[in-house]
Formats: structure tokens, C-alpha cells, sequence
């Protein structure tokens, strides 16, 4: 892994994994799809395929091993969905095999140094238009690679496609796969309950971060719109990071602010439960209060002008989010409150005031996810920067 690939370390208020669910009471539907099933479903969307890895990944060799087990009818690992509405299934665990046996059917595999731009336009579309599939820029003929059981000895589905199995192509159309179906049985879609099922659930090789979970099981235009923001050359500066962060904390860190500043009437005990909240709230948000939220994330950096890393430290050599959300809070909440786009300038003077101020101090030190310490170092920065 490259310097740039890795991730951004925050300095982040320390929290218990995980949320309770004793509370809830889940069910778990198997059910058993066709290939053609399957294909049609991703068509359609009614399946979803996650963003929480950014392309597909496997090679032509496994791909071609995965449909000659379908076709000799070898079972292969079920499927993981989770039900986030009606005729819409998050594939939990199971992207490559999915989209292999997608692709396989529609005759064509995607080129390895073309899938992240692919993956964009899945994500755009839920599925991949003809006229992409058919540019064999991006794609080539999916004809499988397959050795022969015994060495020397050739394999008899190697080389074919989908129309060409001949009289194998029934079979595998009709060949099943085992889709389990998970969804709480109680409880709201607001509820933490939503995001620890994901969490736990999930078992695709890595463990996911809150934000890369929260991109798929709340996904919004809003939070789409937190990509664009990242981009932006002030916050890498400030951040100390050229390029956005593989596990998306530079996202999680402009979601939260926002949160602090828009939604933090609603806060209760824990960081995550909150910035979860606001994410499923912010489904709502129209397209105006969005581009209003990225003008106001523009101004404010405007008013950073001049900082720089080191101004967002305070006992490490990591970004401190519950300083840089404090002074975003003290910058913008007027602005907010009034709908306009006067984000107050911040200075390296009055970053120095607070890190050296007596109560902000104490709010940000010791049990810092208490409500009283998350409300405490919020107010704190607006007196300091209004003195």
C-alpha cells in the first residue's frame, strides 16, 4: 500500500463497538434464484450493489471457475441481502459473485485497468448500459478459462460463453443460488439496529468502516454530494492528504460536521448513533438545501484561508475532529440559522485562543461523547470566536 493509500487516522472520541440488539428481533428468509432470476434483478435493481468495494476484482480464472461450478451443479456460498425497502435488497456479502455471473450471461468481462471507471457508471445507472458493455475498450468477450482436470487434458466448457454452452445454457440458466434475506423484524429505519445488522453481517474479506457502511445503507444525493466536498483542494490542505481517503474518514469528518451544526438537538449518548441518524435524515434533503450545504462548505473554507494541518492538532500528530467540528460550528452556525452565506473567517490566533481555553478543555478531554461535553466544546467556540 502506497503512502497516499493509507488511511486517514483521526484523533476521534473513543467509543464501544458495536450497538445493542437485544432489543429487536430479526428474520432470516432463504430463498432460492435462478441465474436468470438473478440477472433480471440486477437489471431492474431491485439488488443493489454496494459502493463499500470500489470495483470488481476478481480475474478471468476464478470468474470461469465460479460458472463451471454452477454448471456442473456444484453448490457455491450463499448470498447476503439486506431488505432496505420494498423490491430493494443491499447485497450484504456476495458482489463478485454476483456480478461474475451478471457479466458471464451478458457475454462480456471487464478490463482490469477499467474498473473503477466502471464501477462509476454501475453506480450511476444500477446496471450497465449496452452501449457500455459493448465497448471493448472497457470490455472484452467473456470466454471461459478453464484447465483440464487432468494434466495435458483439455476442459470442455473452456473457451465458450454464455451462447455458446449449447445444451448447457438451460442449466445453468435454471442453476440456483441460495439467497439469505435479513431484515429487523421491529424497530425503525432510524434506529441503530439498521446499521449493526449491516455491520455484523457483512463478511467480504475486510472489516468496513461506519462510513462505508453508512454510504450504502443510507444513501442520498446528500451524501453523494459529501464526495464533491472532499475533493475540494482547501480541505486536503487542511487535512494534510492529497487524496481522498480509501475508508472515506474525510467523508465521515464533513457529515459529522454538519450534523453538529444542523441536527445536534437530536444527539443522545454516542457519535456514531447520532452521525447515523442525521445521514438517514438527510435523505429528505432537496436538491436546494444541498447545493445551499456546499456553498456553505465553500465559504467556510474560504474563511480557513491560511491554515494548514498543524492549525487542526492538539496533543498528537492527528487531525482533531473535535476541534476542527467546534470551530466549523462557531463559523457557520449564524450563517446557517439565517440561510445565508456569511461563514465567519477563522484565524490561527483564535484556534490558538481555544485550544488554550480553560473550559473548551475540559469538554474535550475526558468522557468527550457525554452530551453535556459534545454541546459543551460546540458553544465554547462560538464565545471564543465572538470574543
Amino acid at each position: 500500500m502506497s503512502t497516499q493509500e493509507k488511511e486517514l487516522e483521526l484523533d476521534i472520541e473513543k467509543e464501544e463497538e458495536g450497538y445493542p440488539l437485544n432489543e429487536y428481533q430479526l428474520t432470516t428468509t432463504p430463498n432460492d434464484f435462478n441465474i436468470l432470476t438473478i440477472v433480471s434483478f440486477i437489471e431492474s435493481r431491485v439488488f443493489k450493489i454496494p459502493s463499500f468495494q470500489r470495483h470488481y476484482v476478481w480475474d478471468l480464472k476464478r470468474a470461469s471457475k465460479l460458472i463451471e461450478s454452477l454448471l456442473i451443479g456444484l453448490p457455491i456460498p450463499q448470498i447476503f441481502l439486506y431488505e432496505s425497502g420494498r423490491n430493494e435488497f443491499l447485497v450484504i456479502d456476495g458482489q463478485q459473485r454476483l456480478m461474475t455471473i451478471y457479466y458471464f450471461v451478458k457475454g462480456r468481462f471487464p478490463r482490469k485497468e477499467k474498473r473503477a471507471e466502471l464501477r462509476d457508471v454501475f453506480d450511476e445507472h444500477g446496471h450497465m448500459p449496452d452501449d457500455v458493455m459493448a465497448d471493448d475498450k472497457l470490455f472484452q468477450k467473456f470466454n471461459l478459462k478453464l484447465d483440464g482436470i487432468i494434466e495435458g487434458g483439455g476442459n470442455r466448457f473452456n473457451g465458450k460463453n454464455y451462447q455458446t454452452l449449447d445444451e448447457f445454457k438451460t442449466s445453468l440458466d435454471l442453476a440456483t443460488i441460495r439467497n439469505m434475506v435479513v431484515k429487523p423484524a421491529s424497530g425503525g429505519e432510524e434506529s441503530g439496529a439498521m446499521f449493526e445488522i449491516f455491520n455484523r453481517l457483512n463478511s467480504g474479506g475486510v472489516n468496513l468502516g461506519a462510513q462505508e457502511i453508512r454510504m450504502s445503507l443510507y444513501h442520498s444525493n446528500f451524501l453523494k454530494s459529501l464526495l464533491e466536498m472532499n475533493k475540494d483542494k482547501r480541505w486536503r490542505k487542511l487535512l494534510g492528504k492529497d487524496n481522498p481517503d480509501i475508508r472515506l474518514n474525510d467523508v465521515e469528518a464533513i457529515l459529522r460536521v454538519f450534523a453538529m451544526v444542523t441536527f445536534v438537538d437530536n444527539y443522545k449518548a454516542t457519535i456514531n448513533g447520532f452521525i447515523n441518524k442525521f445521514a438517514n435524515h438527510a435523505k429528505i434533503f432537496d436538491n436546494e438545501k444541498i447545493k445551499y450545504y456546499n456553498n456553505i462548505w465553500s465559504s467556510f473554507l474560504d474563511g480557513c484561508e491560511g491554515l494548514d494541518i498543524t492549525n487542526f492538532r492538539i496533543t498528537s500528530n492527528r487531525f482533531s475532529i473535535m476541534l476542527f467540528e467546534s470551530v466549523f460550528y462557531a463559523s457557520t452556525k449564524s450563517a446557517i440559522e439565517n440561510q445565508d452565506l456569511n461563514a465567519k473567517s477563522i484565524t490561527a490566533e483564535f484556534i490558538d485562543r481555544l485550544k488554550d481555553d480553560d473550559d473548551f478543555q475540559y469538554f474535550t478531554y475526558g468522557k468527550t461523547t457525554l452530551k453535556t461535553s459534545v454541546l459543551g466544546r460546540l458553544e465554547r467556540a462560538n464565545v471564543v470566536l465572538r470574543g
